[in-house]
């Protein structure tokens, strides 16, 4: 069975000042990342996907997956309000070759167990039952929660796996307690807690500074698949002092737009209505950095 492992970052989208989609900027952090993580999840929130059209979508994942080529596996969102444009973006990314579907429950309005049940079971009848689909959960985005008995019948549905974004130790626990198997996946999606996680079992996270410091993470993951829990501890305690100068942005998206310029990695901006980090913001992330030693 297909199962997602280490280190998966959810790929910002670069774009010009103008707004635009900078393929060359988008080329140039794909090919930086390729080779230094286990993954790519691309057009999630990070990757602006919401922010997107669908042909936008389509563009990302078709370069993305260039790029790449088959050296490690591409995880596309496909999330969207409805199940038409859902199901376009899901056959799409079979049919250039990524490994795997995501997509968050249907956002703006609030959905009933039938409605989330009827919206997955059109994406598993489109792509087929043997093309791996996960459900993004993050209540934060979609704007409400899934129940474990949701999830229990997503499951049964022939749903693949999850990406628990809703960053409770307690709802991971159950996840992996009552749903994870050799038959459904359990991914984390943040960095906040894989130590938390790895010791309850998960073997892949989606980190958001995996984007600038993929080094950082892949080290932290390795030590916790080690069980060198003393070690993964502080690497911990530092990638959560990252995420704290995150918040010198006005989100943590923006940050990452920033601390991707700082490294020299990609140098790009976000879509409005975001606004990139002032010079103020960036100076003060740059400096934050330092004195964590990470540049």
């Amino acid at each position: 069975m297909f199962k997602l492992q280490g280190v998966i970052p959810p790929m910002i989208t670069p774009f010009d000042e103008k707004g635009d989609l900078d393929v060359r900027a988008l080329e140039k952090l794909v090919q930086f990342l390729s080779t230094r993580v286990q993954g790519l999840f691309i057009c999630g929130s990070y990757g602006s996907g919401p922010m997107m059209s669908v042909e936008e979508r389509k563009k990302v994942a078709e370069i993305t997956k260039r790029i790449v080529g088959g050296k490690i596996p591409i995880i596309v969102h496909t999330g969207t309000t409805n199940n038409r444009d859902t199901v376009e973006l899901s056959l799409h990314a079979k049919s250039v070759g990524c490994a795997a579907i995501a997509a968050v429950g249907p956002y703006y309005f609030h959905h009933t167990q039938d409605t989330l049940l009827a919206f997955y079971s059109g994406i598993l009848k489109a792509v087929g039952q043997e093309f791996p689909v996960y459900v993004y959960n993050n209540p934060k985005f979609q704007g409400y929660d899934f129940t474990l008995s949701t999830m229990s019948k997503l499951k049964e549905m022939g749903i693949h796996g999850i990406k628990d974004a809703t960053f409770n130790i307690l709802t991971l626990a159950n996840y992996m307690r009552l749903l994870a198997s050799d038959s459904f996946d359990v991914v984390l999606g943040t960095e906040s807690m894989w130590l938390s996680a790895c010791v309850l079992g998960c073997q892949a996270y989606i980190p958001g500074i995996g984007n600038v410091f993929p080094e950082l993470c892949v080290k932290m993951w390795r030590e916790g698949m080690n069980n060198d829990f003393a070690q993964c501890r502080q690497t911990q305690f530092l990638v959560n002092k990252i995420r704290d100068i995150m918040y010198l942005a006005q989100s943590t998206q923006l940050a990452i737009y920033a601390m991707a310029r700082i490294r020299g990695i990609v140098d790009a901006f976000p879509r409005e209505p975001f606004l990139a980090a002032s010079k103020e913001e960036v100076s003060a992330i740059h400096q934050s950095l330092e004195l964590a030693g990470v540049l």
